[in-house]
């Protein structure tokens, strides 16, 4: 790694705007139940969420940056969010900041670092059941005020009624500790009804230590063994990929084109039959 006048300052630059860093990593399939295994993680001792996402049929809003979601935590509080990634936090109205549920973060994995700006608020249990259900709206999840911040963000106002429910995913949740890793570690094992399931570790950090904790999370996990996953991709699209190809229309097979129907042959009887009735009688 280059160290000197010219690397000096490249993280801080970075994260200008942002309030904290979330670093994340994607742990091969075939690493997973090692991983389990290594810190004891178990469905004894998770947090277990259902995550909805919502979304038109063809994903208009995830292909412009924005996220809509909502998670119900089993036994727990349940929320509503819109987010928005990447974003310039210049852009962002001050007013934004005073709500609790409001934070401009950067994500960062072996890919590089992205700045998001997401606004949640909490959800009356049952809600997201009946909205789930097609009994509710999906906007009675969403407050005044978050549709107020979708839509300066968007730039647009977003029409709920033409959104879908995509989901929901089951996420098994971990908080763990360990010695090599200063920063608490979150562990997330997202299924799809489909069975297939997509593992990610990750760690928060305060801006300022974005620098340390990036290179300390990332030399933390090559210490474990984690291998690299070079074809990582983001569990919202893992997600919504698969929900939205459910809705698609299936191409109808092509009709095969009937054969014209072959003249029925006379039997030859018949025809004689015919010709010997029709003859003049001679006397």
């Amino acid at each position: 790694m280059k160290r000197g006048a010219a690397t000096r300052g490249q993280v801080a630059k970075a994260m200008t705007g942002a309030e904290a860093i979330e670093i994340k990593a994607t742990i091969l399939d075939r690493q997973v139940r090692a991983a389990l295994k290594r810190f004891r993680l178990t469905r004894r001792n998770d947090e277990e969420r259902y995550i909805y996402f919502f979304d038109t049929p063809d994903l208009k809003l995830l292909s412009a940056g924005i996220i809509t979601r909502a998670r119900r935590t089993v036994g727990g509080d349940h929320d509503c969010t819109v987010k928005f990634r990447p974003v310039d936090p210049k852009s962002v109205g001050r007013k934004w900041h005073k709500f609790h549920g409001f934070k401009i973060e950067a994500d960062a994995s072996e890919k590089g670092l992205v700045k998001s700006a997401s606004f949640s608020m909490p959800v009356a249990r049952g809600l997201i059941k009946r909205v789930a259900a097609g009994s509710k709206g999906i906007a009675a999840l969403f407050t005044r005020e978050q549709e107020a911040f979708l839509t300066e963000l968007a730039g647009r106002t977003i029409d709920f009624r033409r959104l879908v429910v995509l989901g929901p995913i089951m996420a098994q949740r971990w908080r763990l500790d360990d010695a090599a890793c200063p920063w608490p570690i979150t562990a997330e094992l997202w299924k799809r009804e489909d069975g297939d399931h997509m593992m990610e570790v990750s760690i928060k950090a305060p801006a300022v230590q974005a620098a340390a904790a990036v290179g300390g999370f990332m030399a933390f996990l090559a210490e474990v063994g984690a291998e690299r996953d070079t074809e990582q991709q983001a569990k919202t699209r893992w997600a919504l990929d698969y929900y939205a190809a459910k809705l698609r229309p299936k191409p109808r097979p092509a009709k095969a084109r009937k054969a014209a129907p072959k003249p029925k042959r006379k039997p030859a009887g018949a025809a004689r039959a015919r010709r010997s009735t029709s003859s003049p009688r001679r006397g």
